[in-house]
């Protein structure tokens, strides 16, 4: 169980180092689209063959694969509407739309965001033979793009570097605690709800990554995001190939 956490931190830490980055440095959007669109291949490289492939082969058959994926989405899609209409649909934006929405709603859907890949993390650990190398990876370098262009918006937005630095440590910290319960809830857990809760997060990543990241990386980075994407989904497939 710790083992899950610390390698929750991991992953999460990049939350932190991005915030840090986009503070010190100024990143231009079309550079920041492309990095934000090789992290959304990452991302859906591990979704296809760490989580889709992964509940099909676990369910073998059981039908928790297409529940799963649904579920997951309807979750998303659902709460990300209801932290919309709290005003918090510019959280990820780099342009300060996250002056117009309140606080709470920015953390939470920031949150929102990020547990579904972080529960990945403890789930892989209960395959057995360690973590994934690829979900570790794909987590990790996701977070990325998305906690600068995110900083970046919010030090457009008047937040301070101290405010902006805590909501990263602890949106960090909350990944960490996602991935230790997504390895306490479902160890020992029958083969069906493995596979349901495999493809639940996947469902979730793929509706996140088309209603928030990739509309986000394709108006900064235009039309050589495609190219940024499939390298991403290259790498991590690899990475896949090597475990």
């Amino acid at each position: 169980m710790a083992e899950a956490f610390l390698w929750g931190l991991v992953a999460g830490s990049s939350l932190l180092v991005g915030g840090i980055v986009a503070l010190r440095m100024r990143i231009g959007g079309r550079l920041l689209g492309l990095v934000m669109a090789f992290g959304a291949g990452v991302l859906i490289s591990a979704v296809a063959y760490e989580l889709v492939q992964e509940a099909f082969h676990v369910g073998a058959g059981s039908g928790g694969v297409a529940l799963g994926l649904v579920a997951g989405a309807a979750a998303f899609y659902s709460g990300d509407l209801l932290i919309d209409r709290l005003g918090g649909h510019g959280r990820k934006s780099s342009a300060g739309e996250q002056a117009s929405g309140s606080a709470l709603a920015i953390v939470l859907g920031i949150v929102l965001d990020g547990v579904p890949e972080a529960m990945v993390i403890g789930l892989s650990l209960l395959e057995g033979g360690g973590v994934s190398v690829a979900v570790i990876t794909a987590v990790f370098l996701s977070n990325l793009p998305e906690a600068m262009a995110a900083t970046t918006g919010l030090a457009a937005s008047r937040w301070s570097r101290a405010r902006i630095l805590g909501l990263w440590t602890a949106v960090m910290l909350v990944t960490a605690v996602a991935s230790f319960l997504g390895y306490a809830l479902l160890d020992g857990a029958s083969v069906r709800t493995l596979s349901f809760v495999l493809a639940f997060a996947g469902g979730a990543i793929l509706t996140m990554l088309a209603d928030t990241m990739m509309p986000e990386a394709f108006e900064h980075g235009g039309r050589e995001v495609g190219l940024a994407t499939t390298l991403g989904f290259g790498l991590a497939f690899a990475l896949t190939t090597l475990e």
